[in-house]
């Protein structure tokens, strides 16, 4: 509406016509309204936003999938029917949201609708369903749906490689272009009904992957959780995408993101500490990653049924009917039963080869046994679809002609559309659910075979079971899908090995009843009380907790295109001024400046970590100023920073975070806290390189203070790994001695007690105040976890008599991040710009204070 309307002031006050699509808050007025002067950004062609507090406030969820949870039938005058789909996910977990919360779905329709109906019915929609509808053009969606989407992310998300044209195909930058355009079009129909200060937004599935990016770009603090449905693939796997980059840092603009097992979530965070340098950590429980300020909570929780609709069924008096007539039907007869989609990640041929198996090698199952197996219509389509319909079909017939009897077919193959109380059915009579997927997200077919299989008092008469005696179930289940590890009593299988899953198959008929009963009673304990309600409300509370600060934080959105990020920064922090940096150094008279080496003054990633001429230059025109004491604060050891300063005669050096101390060139080296001995060094060395030995690309740094464990050039994943190990191995065997043991940007560093920058900063401001010099200027510049100590020793001295009344200090950290200083610049340049701008201003003061006669000859 913002993006067609021109009067501004007239749509701020709520009194400008509606469109006549009418997607506008039902019953309200538009609530996107600025209540206190502000900045209109990000006005292009994509709406409008402010931070001020929206007028009108109501808990609301905005549920975005890639289709609305609807049924639509075309009546015979060419009218439209619609209504709610009972079997939608999307609509199941409303459930766990409560009646208080109002939901509003966006989503595509199953049917094309005629671009000339296409308002009546969205109208109609928002009025009477709440529903939103992305109108797709047919060309555009099955570039999306059938291209990007089953040809690319499916397939490597179930770990297909795409190592030929049949095996997943070529990258097609133009169905990558269409998945975007698509998410676009998600985006725009989001903001039509969004209240960004108010409503949450859950997205689901790998179909809108991208549409976090487009939703935080034009609302920077927008309450974002994404839920992925599928798999995600290991790192190895997941890396040969081109577009891989650009698909994390969407998700990572999301406050949330669920995934159904930790081994999901576990790959995730592994993709991102191997492409984008991203370290995770676990607090009370949750997991988070910190990016450009904000912490992007991961949710592990599998999704479950939807118990009410499943009861529902299940008293029907069709499904009472059909119990009794598979009952007749199967008598005398065990039924093993599969119910898989006809696609070739679901195993189904396997699963009936290891059944022939089973007929194979034991003959007195011939005749007993039968296994059911539904396939139900594939999502995709193509060749693969194909040829795994034909397979299947043709294993069927040569497993029945080789083992068919008079009156038995070993294998019933139902590949024709099935009711749901018909599937119950085959549910209730089945002695075991075989689900054999090669790779599968979740699949909840299990979970509804246990529920189904505790029925009722109805379907106990039916099937003569006496409803008194604990009921019974067995489940054969793959390692590869995701509900496995929540199913602790089922049959565990590696669906590839077809004799240890006909093994299976019969340890699951021969198994005890009071077994099968403790089986049973185990996972109808866990799938009744974490249902889809259960999954629905745990999301929403775990969205609310991780949103919970960001009205307080200041954003920015940074970055173009899909690399667009938000920072999130305390109010408290903000981005160093040069100008105002510069200005107070010019009018203060006595200033103190710590300066930081590594990170700060040069990259850590630079292949020289010498200093360079520039660096050079401007220590030492700062150390010229005779206002000035300038301190370079290191871990490296005093040889090595006595080699790189050799050319700086005033500049005082610390060594090995403080432990050595020089104030000037020609003065001796001295230590800032007395260690009596070293000896806990012959306890840790050998524990070091024992991790050393077995960590390729670890070293050991010898100090003299300390030992530091390096793993900078080794595997991401695993030197973090290994690296937890020695921290806690280091502290067990040293736990009686006067050291301390940290771990820091890919290092673990042993050292004596008390010994930090900290020590640096108090020991300056201390001498300086001894000497007459009051510092009524200090600047401290660091960029990692040891810098932290000088930024809170300088914070302390504020208070303290150590500092002038007056005194302009500026605690400043290289990098936008959490952090105890108060500013920050970006990185070793900007830091390096605003040095060289403070040297400058000296270089002139000294030029103005020359006697004018060498003033003149100086300038000629």
């Amino acid at each position: 509406m913002s993006r067609s309307y021109t009067n501004l002031f007239e749509l701020a006050s709520g009194e400008a016509p509606l469109p006549s699509s009418g997607f506008s808050r039902v019953g309200k007025k538009l609530s996107r309204v600025a209540t206190v002067p502000g900045v209109l950004s990000e006005l292009e062609d994509e709406g409008f936003s402010s931070d001020a507090p929206s007028s009108v406030y109501q808990e609301r969820m905005i549920i975005v999938g890639n289709q609305l949870p609807l049924r639509v039938n075309k009546r015979p005058d060419g009218s439209w029917d619609f209504g709610w789909d009972e079997d939608s996910l999307l609509l199941q977990l409303r459930d766990g949201l409560g009646e208080d919360v109002e939901i509003t779905y966006v989503g595509c329709l199953r049917e094309d609708i005629d671009p000339k109906d296409q308002d009546d019915v969205a109208q109609s929609l928002l009025e009477n369903f709440k529903c939103v509808p992305a109108f797709i053009p047919p060309e555009l969606f099955s570039k999306f749906y059938h291209g990007f989407c089953k040809q690319h992310l499916w397939p490597v998300f179930h770990y297909m490689l795409p190592l030929s044209p049949e095996l997943g195909g070529r990258f097609d930058r133009s169905l990558w272009q269409a998945y975007v355009s698509v998410n676009k079009i998600f985006a725009d129909k989001v903001m039509e009904v969004i209240s960004p200060d108010d409503d949450f937004i859950w997205v689901h599935d790998y179909h809108l992957m991208v549409l976090p990016t487009f939703l935080r770009k034009r609302f920077n603090r927008v309450k974002l959780g994404f839920f992925l449905h599928s798999p995600f693939p290991s790192s190895e796997i997941y890396r040969t995408l081109p577009v891989r980059d650009d698909l994390l840092r969407a998700l990572l603009n999301s406050h949330l993101i669920g995934f159904h097992t930790f081994d999901y979530a576990r790959h995730f965070l592994s993709c991102c500490s191997r492409m984008l340098g991203l370290s995770y950590q676990s607090k009370r429980g949750y997991i988070g990653l910190e990016y450009y300020g904000r912490t992007v909570n991961i949710k592990i929780l599998p999704v479950g049924i939807h118990l009410k609709q499943l009861r529902k069924v299940l008293n029907l008096p069709e499904t009472e009917s059909k119990v009794a007539e598979l009952r007749d039907h199967f008598r005398g007869q065990t039924v093993l039963l599969g119910v898989d989609d006809m696609d070739i990640f679901k195993g189904i041929s396997l699963k009936l080869l290891a059944f022939e198996n089973l007929l194979t090698q034991h003959p007195e199952k011939r005749g007993k046994v039968v296994l059911v197996q539904i396939a139900n219509s594939a999502r995709g389509r193509g060749r693969d679809v194909l040829e795994i319909q034909s397979e299947t079909h043709t294993t069927r017939e040569r497993i029945n002609q080789k083992f068919g009897q008079p009156g038995y077919k070993p294998v019933i193959l139902i590949d024709n559309p099935l009711q749901f109380y018909e599937r119950i059915a085959y549910y209730a009579i089945s002695e075991c659910c075989l689900v054999t997927a090669v790779r599968d997200g979740m699949n909840l077919i299990p979970y509804e075979y246990v529920i189904c299989r505790q029925g009722n008092d109805k379907l106990d008469e039916t099937l003569g079971v006496n409803p008194l005696i604990p009921k019974k179930s067995m489940l054969v289940v793959s390692e590869f899908v995701g509900c496995s590890p929540s199913l602790s009593g089922a049959i565990r299988v590696n669906p590839w090995n077809i004799d240890a899953v006909a093994e299976a198959m019969d340890s699951a008929l021969v198994v005890a009843e009071a077994e099968k009963q403790m089986r049973h009673e185990k996972h109808y304990r866990y799938v009744s009380t974490h249902d889809v309600g259960y999954w629905a409300r745990s999301f929403w509370q775990d969205l609310e907790r991780s949103c919970q600060d960001h009205v307080r934080r200041r954003c920015w959105g940074i970055g173009f295109g899909l690399g667009f990020r938000v920072v999130a920064l305390d109010p408290n922090f903000r981005k160093l001024s040069v100008e105002h940096i510069v200005s107070a150094y010019k009018r203060t008279k006595k200033r103190a400046i710590l300066l930081d080496y590594d990170g700060t003054m040069t990259m850590q990633s630079s292949i020289s970590t010498s200093p360079s001429p520039e660096v050079i230059g401007i220590v030492n025109s700062l150390c010229r100023d005779p206002k000035n004491v300038v301190f370079v604060v290191s871990g490296k050891d005093r040889a090595t920073l006595t080699k790189w300063f050799s050319s700086c005669e005033e500049v005082g050096v610390a060594a090995e975070h403080g432990y050595f101390l020089r104030e000037n060139k020609g003065a001796e080296w001295e230590t800032c806290v007395a260690v009596p001995d070293f000896y806990w060094k012959q306890i840790a060395e050998p524990v070091m390189k024992l991790y050393t030995e077995t960590t390729d690309g670890s070293a050991i740094e010898t100090k003299e203070s300390g030992l530091v464990w390096n793993y900078q050039y080794a595997d991401p994943d695993f030197g973090s790994c290994q690296a937890k190990e020695l921290l806690d191995h280091l502290e067990s065997v040293l736990a009686n001695e006067p050291v301390t043991v940290k771990s820091g940007q890919n290092i673990v560093e042993v050292k004596p007690q008390g010994i930090n920058k900290g020590l640096v900063a108090d020991r300056l401001l201390t001498t300086m105040k001894q000497s007459g010099m009051l510092p009524d200027f200090v600047l401290c510049i660091g960029d990692d976890k040891s810098d932290e100590d000088m930024f809170e020793a300088i914070t302390r001295a504020m208070a303290g008599p150590s500092l002038s009344p007056v005194a302009e200090v500026f605690a400043c950290t290289v990098g936008r991040k959490p952090s105890k200083a108060r500013y920050f610049l970006e990185d070793t340049t900007e830091i390096l710009r605003m040095l060289q701008a403070l040297s400058a201003a000296s270089e002139l003061h000294s030029l103005k204070n020359m006697p004018k006669s060498f003033q003149k000859v100086t300038i000629e």
